[in-house]
């Protein structure tokens, strides 16, 4: 019998062949630079970070990077389908910049056939197609672009993840990319910056047993800090233990530009639960807030579509129009069926980025695992092809 997908925000699985999963967090490689150090300069995480620079997302990017899903152990009988949603979202994407998927080696032809001549295909051995949360988290320094890598363990091992695991590693020495280990494990899409040294977070995905034991909050905005070159952290609290990721930021609250957030919003009528609490917490607590600038937000609803009209399903299926890409001259956001409320929400995020094509892409099997086009990308600032 064939397994079923493995969910974002379903009952948790052991991976095939990978052994018995852990709810602990993982231990670094050998032979990395120490937590807070650049492999290729010694320094303390405090002396590192100054100067330090995390761009926003609608800043220009050198290229967007990927992953192919690798593994039918995790998605079933879906993973053709899955497969397509990814290399519809990459070449949607290559339509406006570069775009690269890793690919596992036996894979790379066959990805590189889906995903046609714009996209380029390398072969780096990954579990999933998760590159927001597995590449690191590229930040400005020195001029220089620095790979932030956070130590991506399964989301808390809650999966494991030998492959994605080292994609940190890997990729950026392909890239000749400076890598430094943040002193703390998390996700790239447990956070999302306004490019002007504000960070917002999910406090259930970070501050969290199963990633940072011992570490409180104060201390674990300290370490984000010196890591990223922020200067104020707006923390959310987000949902323990619902999904996978703890609740990622990138489906509940989004930066479109300094002091300006869009924040999910559940479908009117519907019964509240645990995601629309969160999204109605960290509205409120947005509302209040002031940036790193000293400035108050303004805070705009994102309504999400009728579950009775859109083409995905399943339980785990995640139905926020927040989890869009900002790509060069471009936003990324989902087609769910709902035409009505697809368009909605293409009026929104255009209205916010008036100067970028607003293109809608189908992804009902990657939503319908627990993530969005946000989930699938990872953007490295710069000059395209740089």
């Amino acid at each position: 019998m064939t397994p079923p997908p493995m969910s974002r925000r379903t009952a948790l699985r052991t991976f095939a062949g990978f052994g018995a999963l852990a709810l602990t967090t993982a231990a670094c490689s050998p032979g990395d630079a120490p937590a807070g150090q650049s492999s290729a300069s010694p320094a303390s995480a405090g002396e590192q970070s100054a100067g330090r620079h995390f761009g926003a997302e609608w800043d220009s990017h050198a290229r967007t990077f990927m992953s192919w899903p690798a593994l039918d152990s995790v998605w079933g009988e879906e993973l053709p389908a899955v497969r397509a949603d990814i290399a519809r979202v990459a070449r949607a994407v290559a339509e406006y910049e570069p775009v690269v998927l890793m690919a596992r080696p036996e894979q790379q032809a066959a990805a590189q056939k889906a995903c046609g001549s714009q996209v380029e295909v390398i072969p780096l051995a990954v579990d999933d197609l998760w590159a927001r949360d597995t590449v690191p988290v590229f930040v400005e320094e020195d001029g220089h672009t620095l790979g932030v890598d956070f130590n991506f363990s399964g989301w808390g091992n809650k999966q494991v993840h030998p492959n994605d695991a080292q994609v940190g590693r890997l990729l950026l020495a392909k890239y000749g990319i400076a890598r430094t280990k943040a002193p703390l494990v998390a996700e790239g899409g447990s956070f999302e910056t306004d490019g002007e040294g504000t960070l917002m977070v999910t406090e259930s995905s970070v501050v969290n047993k199963n990633r940072n034991p011992g570490k409180s909050r104060d201390q674990i905005e300290a370490e984000l800090k010196s890591s990223l070159g922020v200067k104020k952290v707006l923390w959310l609290a987000g949902v323990r233990g619902k999904d996978i990721t703890d609740a990622h930021v990138d489906s509940i609250a989004r930066f479109t530009a300094p002091g300006v957030v869009l924040v999910d919003q559940a479908f009117p009528g519907s019964p509240p639960d645990v995601w629309s609490r969160s999204a109605d917490q960290a509205r409120a607590v947005l509302k209040q807030a002031t940036d790193a600038r000293g400035k108050r937000l303004e805070v705009i609803d994102l309504p999400q579509p009728d579950l009775d009209r859109i083409t995905g399903r399943g339980d785990a299926f995640v139905s926020t129009y927040a989890n869009f890409y900002v790509a060069n001259d471009s936003v990324f956001m989902p087609r769910f069926g709902d035409a009505g409320a697809d368009d909605r929400a293409k009026g929104i995020l255009q209205e916010h980025f008036p100067q970028r094509d607003v293109v809608m892409v189908k992804i009902d099997t990657i939503a319908s695992g627990g993530g969005g086009i946000h989930c699938s990308t990872h953007d490295q600032p710069g000059k395209p092809g740089r």
